[in-house]
């Protein structure tokens, strides 16, 4: 398995010198993924569950619904200049009856750590179809527990802590505890680690839990929300509008800069519990 951290020399400069030493670098490879030894898509990501990475994708392009849509898993041989073996492509065989990954919609499956899968023909092809109604879900979270999901978080990333420089990606219950989380240099990887290992745990459609990102909440990763039927998804950062826009298509509920006691609710409000003394709307808004 890759490294999940690299150590690289730095000189490091203040007002009071320099010094050098070494850095502690969040670890970034390219991971090609096939379906049937046929290639479908090479992103960058964080070494680590690269197989719970697989099903979340393919999960959230709505190939798969169930673990038991994957046959087998397994890293194709390969090896560096250095003869070590690079664990860098992964080759999924899907079950007997599951239907290969649409070869008639233009795509660029070339991802990166920043935007995520990109490049469908249009819009209207980049939507899909849901298999499960995240709108008809019943959760609900009152917002002293939203208040406190950052935090508990950021408790549980432990490669950020020693780097700064991950994502990360979080399941919650309504009571505020944590699933799973995962993380990854690339924010869209670190929601596909998180559901893939709700996929494998046989908790999927997750229509009683929300998901938590640390960064900003794109139209991708809404949309890898409800094909997963997450009902809400919160952000300490701000969304986009057509994650906006999404959201409300599936009825879910989109909080975004989430940040201590203050946040916008965007769509879906009815799922945020709200004391009337603390939370009253004020005038002129």
């Amino acid at each position: 398995m890759g490294r999940v951290t690299v150590r690289r020399p730095v000189r490091k400069l203040t007002e009071g010198g320099q010094t050098r030493r070494a850095d502690l670098l969040a670890a970034e490879e390219p991971l090609e993924l096939r379906v049937g030894g046929k290639s479908l898509a090479v992103t960058m990501r964080t070494p680590g569950h690269d197989v719970e990475l697989a099903h979340g994708f393919l999960l959230s392009e709505g190939v798969i619904a169930s673990k038991d849509d994957v046959f087998t898993a397994r890293y194709c041989d390969g090896v560096d200049d250095q003869g070590r073996n690079t664990y860098n492509v992964l080759d999924l065989a899907l079950a007997e009856g599951v239907a290969p990954p649409e070869t008639g919609v233009e795509r660029n499956f070339y991802t990166t750590s920043s935007c995520g899968v990109c490049g469908k023909a249009a819009l209207d092809a980049v939507k899909l179809k849901t298999r499960f109604a995240p709108g008809e879900s019943t959760f609900a979270v009152s917002t002293e527990v939203l208040a406190g999901l950052p935090d508990t978080l950021r408790k549980q990333q432990r490669v950020f802590a020693s780097t700064g420089g991950l994502h990360a990606a979080g399941l919650f219950r309504a009571d505020g505890s944590l699933l799973a989380v995962r993380e990854d240099v690339g924010r869209h990887n670190a929601v596909d680690k998180v559901l893939g290992w709700a996929l494998l745990d046989d908790r999927v459609p997750l229509s009683d839990c929300g998901l938590l990102v640390s960064g900003r909440a794109s139209f991708e990763l809404v949309q890898k929300a409800a094909m997963a039927g997450v009902p809400f998804l919160a952000a300490v950062s701000a969304p986009s509008s057509l994650a906006v826009e999404l959201a409300e298509e599936n009825g879910m509920t989109l909080v975004g800069f989430l940040r201590g006691t203050s946040m916008n609710l965007y769509t879906g409000d009815q799922r945020v519990l709200e004391p009337d003394a603390m939370w009253a709307v004020r005038s002129g808004v």
